[in-house]
């Protein structure tokens, strides 16, 4: 509440009040002339000397400052990081908001009824603290009432009052109004243009603040700085770089580059036209740098992929005694979660609450992102349990991160482990009341499709019906996955049938699913739907549809399509592209055409293709051109495990002891141990894991004799055991045991023993099926009529009633 002192009691006349009015009304101007006081002194923004001047600096709307990043990895920053940060805290008490701009409301009300009541005209300043406190509390209703008694004063003509009139009506988002006294005005000067279009700016209309600018400069209204620090966010925010180009040229004809307003804009303007050079130039003609300045640098190198750069500039902002705020915090964090920078994200940390954020929940998001992207669970989970108030976006942060920490996960396991936690975090999310969001059901149903979680993946589609988000393109492609990854190829057709409206990414999500689950025709079929409602397929869309010919065999469509995306859509083909070609021929037992392929591709094959070419040499009896792609495999990747047994077996198989030996000797001197052969099966949201030639014990102990029985039924249907040799450690190193223990048959037979009869198994495999592994797996789903779904290293492998939606592909591993 405003205090009313001595000098508030002073007759009106001494005090520069009218003369003549009515003890209520003098009171009234009191209350307002104190406020106008309390105003000048408090609040810099608004200093009502200011109003008249040319350059409308308060009116101006500075441009806002891109924080979000899409980063990539700078590794090269690592070797030259820095290890400290050189900033020194000042004695720093975090600005409160201006308590004096908050009158009882009562006092509001009196004033505002007592102005519009009274007849007897009053000075238009008297307006303004009472449309400051309109713009507060976003009423536009009183604004409109307030503005009626200004026309009823016939002060409507006042150019000061009615430009402020504008800018109300732009806070409160009401740009008719705003026009509509704008163009009602007898005169105008660029304070008043200005304010119009920031008002079309922070109101999502760019489109119309251009217009305004060009209406002014036509009229020959003369910018301000500020001006084209609108204009320039206007530009930015249609992605209109090239009138942001001839708008930067009259900045450079009258020389106005190092302002502070222009620099900042044409940073931000440069860092979304992906010109970072001059984005940093456009920062380095600034004059007099403010955080602001800083602030846009950084998330411009962030935006652009160069994080180390970023870095460096926010060591350089500390160096030039500028103290960041939370803006600066978060972009700069971002750019260490990327980079994998965790020392210096938590000396990062430890400046922020040196300098009062340790409570902001924007920094304590990105900093709890941060440990979780690096593994720092228990970091993370602390700095989330201490917080006072967590908002929806905390949660997210925390949902987001644990889904992201299972790719990071050293073994399936720790994976697994996070994915429950993400889980048990939206649990406890729904739980205290606060509603998710499509972000939160985005990121939970991605982590129910990396742990092949169907039943959890069931529940939030439900909660996703009851809160209203079906609707929603994201959450219906979430959806889509979820189902796919699960195995359950009719609800994911379900979910996309009753999607209201569907992306690109719904359309080539739905096509994978498809194709991925063997129903090439319905792939094709889709692909040719999308291009009818006129949908541009991209590069991911046509490995879709590639993959659907390549299970089907459709050589002659495949080929079709390849060159319908060179040559009619203008796509480069990539790795994947070939890959599909490869898997198609090989398939077909066409091993020379698919070494063809290899010849006409323009990059070196990947790890994949070699081993879809080793599979088909091994299968189709081509040893030699196996081992050939065996060896370039190995010399692709010298570490890799897997590659290393199935060139041991291959050689075995051949009968070639000296390379038996010497691939031994190769796998010693690398150090490959055993195969890390693990498999996970969910029931009732617990996790059970089992390890190829583990011993087993309570609960788990009755396995074996299942398995062994099994394995009996099985061989009465036709299934062959076999044996292979496998590295078990350094110390013994070779010993034999029966595949009859792979770890995907262990689980697969808990879950038989512990699931209803009629539920699906869902098993998830950490190298890819071994193909006794595969047939046995399918004389099981015939034997038992059970649908056994289990998604290795490589594909999806749902086998129902003896077949497999993989196209017994999986057999010539």
């Amino acid at each position: 509440m405003l205090e009313v002192s001595s000098s508030d009691l002073l007759p009106a006349e001494a005090r520069g009040l009218p003369s003549g009015l009515s003890s209520s009304h003098r009171a009234c101007l009191v209350w307002v002339t104190s406020l106008c006081d309390e105003i000048k002194l408090k609040n810099n923004e608004v200093i009502f000397s200011q109003f008249y001047t040319v350059s409308g600096e308060f009116m101006a709307s500075l441009p806002s400052v891109v924080v979000g990043n899409t980063l990539k990895l700078e590794n090269e920053f690592k070797k030259n990081s820095v290890t400290s940060l050189p900033f020194e805290k000042k004695n720093h008490s975090p600005i409160n908001s201006d308590k004096a701009l908050e009158p009882l409301n009562l006092e509001f009300r009196e004033a505002l009824s007592l102005i519009k009541e009274g007849s007897e005209k009053v000075e238009s300043a008297s307006y303004v603290p009472l449309l400051q406190e309109c713009i507060k509390k976003k009423s536009v209703s009183e604004a409109e009432a307030i503005h009626g008694h200004i026309i009823k004063m016939g002060i409507h003509e006042d150019l000061f009052l009615m430009t402020f009139l504008v800018n109300v009506y732009a806070k409160c988002g009401m740009m008719g109004s705003a026009r509509k006294v704008f163009d009602n005005l007898p005169k105008r000067n660029v304070v008043t243009w200005t304010s119009l279009m920031s008002g079309y700016v922070q109101n999502s209309q760019p489109e119309v603040a251009i217009s305004v600018f060009q209406e002014m400069l036509e009229e020959g209204g003369f910018p301000t700085n500020y001006t084209l620090g609108v204009a320039f966010n206007a530009c930015s925010l249609l992605g209109h770089f090239e009138l942001g180009k001839q708008i930067h040229a009259y900045v450079v004809k009258y020389e106005i580059g190092d302002d502070t307003s222009i620099g900042n804009a044409l940073c931000s303007l440069y860092s979304k036209s992906h010109n970072l050079d001059s984005a940093v130039k456009a920062f380095q003609m600034i004059a007099d740098k403010n955080v602001i300045s800083w602030t846009a640098a950084i998330s411009a190198c962030g935006d652009n992929g160069d994080s180390a750069m970023g870095l460096s500039l926010f060591v350089d902002m500390l160096c030039a005694d500028v103290e960041p705020n939370e803006f600066t915090f978060t972009s700069v964090l971002s750019l260490c979660c990327i980079m994998q920078a965790l020392k210096i994200g938590s000396q990062i940390h430890s400046l922020s609450i040196k300098l009062g954020y340790g409570s902001n929940l924007r920094v304590t998001n990105s900093i709890m992102y941060l440990y979780l992207k690096n593994g720092w669970i228990i970091e993370a989970k602390k700095l989330f349990d201490g917080m006072e108030s967590i908002s929806l976006v905390t949660w997210n942060a925390m949902i987001a991160g644990l889904a992201q920490m299972m790719d990071l996960g050293e073994d399936g396991i720790a994976a697994h482990s996070s994915g429950f936690e993400a889980l048990n975090t939206f649990l406890r999310l729904h739980h205290s009341g606060m509603k998710p969001d499509l972000f939160t059901f985005s990121s939970v149903l991605s982590v129910c499709s990396s742990l092949v979680a169907l039943e959890q993946g069931e529940q939030i589609h439900a909660q996703v019906i009851k809160s209203g988000f079906l609707s929603d393109v994201v959450v219906g492609t979430s959806l889509v996955n979820m189902y796919n990854k699960c195995g359950s190829i009719d609800r994911a057709s379900k979910a996309f049938v009753e999607m209201s409206t569907r992306t690109l990414i719904s359309w080539t999500s739905m096509i994978t699913a498809f194709a991925q689950h063997g129903y090439s025709k319905q792939a094709l079929q889709l692909f040719e739907d999308m291009r009818f409602v006129g949908v541009r397929p991209n590069k991911v869309t046509f490995v879709g549809v590639l993959s659907a010919c390549s299970h089907a065999g459709l050589v002659k469509e495949a080929l079709t399509y390849f060159d319908m995306m060179k040559k009619e859509y203008k796509i480069k083909p990539v790795m994947d592209h070939y890959a599909c070609l490869i898997d198609m021929f090989v398939r077909l037992g066409r091993i020379d055409e698919a070494f063809d392929f290899v010849k006409k591709m323009d990059f070196e094959p990947n790890e994949f293709i070699w081993s879809l070419l080793i599979a088909g040499c091994r299968s189709h009896g081509k040893l030699e051109l196996g081992f050939y792609a065996a060896e370039q495999l190995l010399s692709l990747n010298p570490k890799n495990s897997e590659a290393y047994f199935l060139l041991l077996n291959m050689y075995l198989s051949a009968e070639r002891w000296k390379d038996v030996s010497r691939v031994r000797k190769l796998m010693k001197d690398e150090k490959i141990g055993k195969l890390k052969d693990w498999s996970w099966i969910s029931i009732r949201d617990k996790v059970h894991s089992f390890r190829t030639g583990d011993q087993l014990n309570p609960p788990y102990e009755n396995i074996d004799n299942f398995l062994s029985d099994l394995h009996d039924k099985a061989s009465t249907m036709g299934f062959e055991l076999h044996t292979s040799l496998e590295l078990k450690n350094e110390e013994d190193d070779e010993a034999t045991f029966p595949i009859g223990r792979h770890s995907e048959k262990l689980a697969v037979s808990f879950g038989l023993l512990n699931t209803p009869s009629a539920a699906p198994i869902r098993v998830i495999k950490s190298i890819s099926m071994c193909r006794d592994c595969h047939s046995f797996m399918k004389f099981i789903s015939q034997l038992t009529s059970r649908k056994i779904i289990i998604r290795d290293s490589k594909r999806l492998h749902k086998f129902v009633n003896g077949h497999c939606s993989c196209g017994d592909f999986g057999s010539l591993v």
